[in-house]
């Protein structure tokens, strides 16, 4: 069957010729990335305990999830959780499989402390956060739907919707995602352990001028008064000026709402403002690619916690940017935007549109057009990878 591609230049100004750009990162410790990290660990689970007892993974979405913040008391040289967080996620699921009934509850519960333990700090999993499930089993025609997929066969989409992606991230884009990897990293934490995962970076850029505006919680036990606090944020300002200008002329601004004169600063106990400041949702994130791009195509799908069978939400905003890297890592243009849309019940290699946008001096369509189509008979295996958590989610 002849697929639906196209390819094209992409005309009109890029994001990065223009006058300005803003760009955006929630870190690993924001509420709404907790959410998304953790409905996916979820999904990832169960995929992997499916695939053990039954050898094929079999019908879900954990795709809905809420966190609902706690009370906290944080305090110079450590403070206290007052009511614990509660997060709850949401789905759909086989939890009866031959008249037995499967551990599906107990499974979601110890994946999300797992990730929990694994990635906040300062969060005590059993004590500073209450872990729920309310996953039910799917509806009758998406779950016959699924199960071309454990025939063997080409999975069917389990729902009409668009994916988008691109390839490569400009000047801004890279900053802003490198800022709030290097805060997050375990180099830094070490020689910095008063720098909470709860960082959202946005960054705005003027010209040629690219400032930065973080957001950075403090983890309390380790600040010993306000003018401890100041020194540490003023470090952590210098780290990102040496680290992170390499040549841009930039301005970091850190916690911009601290107010010393009130000795109102971004203290937390446990390094996440999910124990007080803020709630979070699956799907208000980081798009698949790690950023929030109001100057690029993206899709405003949660492709956290969705199953990497046939739900198209996920699988074909991972393909937009896997393609889109593709075309230009192996030569064929300089930049590229995917677009790709499916329709419900349809295989999920036939999507609708495959609409390739490509900017370059020299610009082959059909070798293009060859590489989606490679990529596309590859689509029904993407799920292997997915399971072994080679993609970024949020």
């Amino acid at each position: 069957m002849k697929r639906n591609i196209f390819v094209r230049s992409l005309t009109g100004k890029a994001a990065y010729e223009e006058d300005s750009e803003i760009v955006e990162r929630k870190g690993i410790g924001h509420p709404d990335t907790i959410c998304d990290n953790v409905a996916e660990q979820v999904s990832i689970a169960l995929s992997k305990y499916y695939l053990d007892e039954f050898g094929v993974v079999m019908h879900h979405n954990v795709d809905k999830g809420l966190l609902v913040g706690g009370i906290a008391s944080p305090f110079y040289n450590g403070g206290e959780i007052i009511e614990p967080i509660e997060l709850t996620i949401v789905g759909r699921a086989i939890k009866e499989k031959n008249r037995r009934s499967l551990p599906v509850d107990e499974i979601a519960i110890e994946a999300m402390r797992k990730w929990l333990k694994e990635n906040i700090r300062h969060l005590d999993a059993e004590n500073h956060i209450i872990t729920k499930v309310k996953i039910r089993p799917g509806s009758q025609g998406l779950v016959e739907l699924f199960e071309r997929f454990g025939k063997g066969e080409v999975p069917l989409s389990n729902d009409t919707s668009i994916g988008a992606g691109f390839y490569p991230f400009d000047e801004l884009e890279k900053t802003v995602y490198k800022t709030e990897k290097l805060l997050n990293s375990g180099e830094t934490k070490r020689k910095y352990p008063f720098i909470g995962e709860d960082i959202k970076v946005i960054g705005i850029r003027n010209k040629e001028k690219i400032r930065l505006t973080v957001a950075m919680a403090t983890v309390d036990k380790y600040i010993q008064g306000l003018d401890d606090y100041i020194d540490k944020i003023r470090k952590v300002k210098e780290l990102l000026l040496k680290e992170i200008s390499l040549g841009l002329n930039l301005e970091v601004e850190i916690n911009t709402a601290d107010s010393y004169e009130n000795e109102s600063i971004y203290l937390t106990v446990t390094g996440t403002s999910a124990e007080q400041g803020d709630d979070g949702q699956v799907g208000r994130g980081n798009r698949v690619n790690g950023l929030i791009t109001p100057y690029r195509p993206m899709s405003l799908e949660a492709a956290a916690g969705k199953n990497p069978i046939s739900h198209i939400g996920k699988i074909y905003n991972l393909f937009a940017n896997d393609l889109s890297k593709a075309i230009v890592e192996t030569g064929l243009a300089d930049e590229a935007y995917v677009y790709i849309a499916s329709e419900i019940g349809k295989p999920i290699n036939q999507p609708q549109v495959l609409d390739i946008r490509v900017k370059g001096k020299k610009i082959d369509n059909e070798a293009i057009r060859i590489i989606a189509e490679e990529m596309l008979d590859e689509m029904p295996n993407l799920w292997k990878k997915v399971i072994e958590g080679k993609y970024q989610i949020a």
